[in-house]
Formats: structure tokens, C-alpha cells, sequence
């Protein structure tokens, strides 16, 4: 094969390589992020939980008090019933009686409902707080796992390209030029490899004489295509053709 068609294949090989790694690095803000929102999200159900806490807190005192003036009433018809001389002032005072006895069993179930509903969101923001510390370690640990992953591709990253460097120097200026040229018109595949007589990148029948002449591996050939620079891998040889059979 010529020896600058193989520098090229190399050099494809780190460039796509490269460019892999670029890729997951770019994406790692967007990783992040998403761990951000999961813990905001997880803290959103926190503080969801404590201001309904709060707002079930504030109406319970509102019903204490509306049951303390409900029984300070109820013991003062009590203490006039004592008082009464006709059955007439007798019989509207029970009835105030009943009446206030009535909304004092009206507010105790009020009272009653919100001490249930409060030993409910003591749970749920118990289970609550206990998800946000599990996920603020797991996203911890997620955190620790990127930061090791962005340093290892950003330490290959730099190997790749010292590594380019070092192969692009040992090819020729216009061979060098021309992978550039293709390169960059084609997202940065600038070589494909032919097989059964198509360009494997754009897909279009190359013409049998392109065909063998890439087959050779001798020079430098562009798809009529695509453009991209054209190779040919040979099929290996079956073990058995391969190995030289004996004759007795």
C-alpha cells in the first residue's frame, strides 16, 4: 500500500477517534445538568411537603382557637343554666347548650382530621428527606464518576492528537493536504473504503476501472462522488489456501 494512503488511514482513525472523545466531553455540562435537576427536584418534593406541614399547622391553631371561644361559650351557657327561673329561659338555654355542644364536637373532628393529616406528612416528608440524602450521595458519587471520566478523555484527547501530529508529519504536503481539504467538506470523514465495486460512504458504484485501479492501493483516488479519498481492504486468505498442501 502507499505509504502516504496508510498515514491517511491512520490519521482517519485518530481524527474520528478524537472526535468521538470531543463529543462526550461536550456532553458532559448537559450530564451535569441533569443531575442538577434531579436533586432540584428532589428538594422541591422537601419544601412541597414542609409548606403543607406549615399550611395544615396554621388552620390546626386556627381550629384550636375557634374551639377554645366554642367551649368558653358552652361553659357560660352552662353557668347561666343555673341561673334560669322559667322553663321558657330553661329550654332556650339547652338548646344554646346543644347548640354550642354540637359545634364543639363539629371543631374537635376538624382538630381530629388535621392531627391524622399531620402524622401523614411527618411520614411523607420523613421518606422525603430520606430520598434527597440518597440521591445528593448518589449524584455525589455520579459527579465523582464524570469529573474521572472527563480527566482520562481529556488525557487521551491530548494523546490522539500528539499522536496525529506526530503521523501528519510523515506525510506528504499535497497527500496531507488534499485529506484536509476533504475532511472538512465532509464532516471529517475524508477517506471510505471500497468494497464490491461502491464507495461504503456514499454508496454509488464506482466504475470497474476506478475500481481496480483502487484495489491496487497505489495512489491516491477520489471518489467521482463524494470525493472522499478511496482504499481497499484485501479479503484475507482462508488458512487453508494460505499453508502450502504436501504431495507425497
Amino acid at each position: 500500500m502507499l505509504p502516504d494512503l496508510q498515514s491517511l488511514i491512520e490519521l482517519q482513525d485518530l481524527d474520528l477517534a478524537a472526535e468521538r472523545l470531543r463529543r462526550r466531553i461536550a456532553d458532559l455540562p448537559a450530564v451535569q445538568a441533569a443531575l442538577d435537576e434531579r436533586i432540584a427536584a428532589l428538594s422541591a418534593t422537601v419544601a412541597d411537603v414542609k409548606e403543607r406541614m406549615a399550611a395544615s399547622q396554621a388552620a390546626r391553631r386556627d381550629i384550636e382557637k375557634d374551639l377554645a371561644v366554642v367551649q368558653g361559650r358552652l361553659s357560660k351557657y352552662k353557668e347561666q343554666l343555673m341561673e334560669v327561673k322559667t322553663n321558657k329561659e330553661y329550654h332556650a338555654m339547652q338548646t344554646e347548650i346543644g347548640t354550642a355542644e354540637q359545634s364543639v364536637r363539629q371543631q374537635e373532628d376538624r382538630l381530629l382530621d388535621r392531627m391524622e393529616e399531620a402524622e401523614k406528612q411527618a411520614a411523607e416528608l420523613k421518606a422525603a428527606e430520606a430520598a434527597l440524602k440518597a440521591g445528593q450521595s448518589e449524584v455525589a458519587r455520579d459527579r465523582q464518576e464524570l469529573e474521572s471520566e472527563r480527566a482520562k478523555d481529556e488525557a487521551e484527547l491530548g494523546r490522539l492528537t500528539a499522536e496525529r501530529a506526530r503521523v501528519a508529519a510523515g506525510v506528504s504536503a499535497p497527500a496531507l493536504s488534499l485529506f484536509e481539504h476533504v475532511s472538512k467538506h465532509r464532516k471529517g470523514v475524508a477517506l471510505s473504503q471500497a468494497s464490491n465495486g461502491h464507495c461504503t460512504q456514499c454508496h454509488v458504484r464506482l466504475r470497474p476501472q476506478v475500481y481496480n485501479d483502487v484495489r491496487r492501493n497505489a495512489g491516491l483516488m477520489q471518489c467521482e462522488s463524494c470525493s472522499r479519498i478511496l482504499y481497499f481492504v484485501p479479503s484475507p486468505a482462508p488458512a487453508d489456501a494460505a499453508a502450502p498442501s504436501s504431495v507425497e
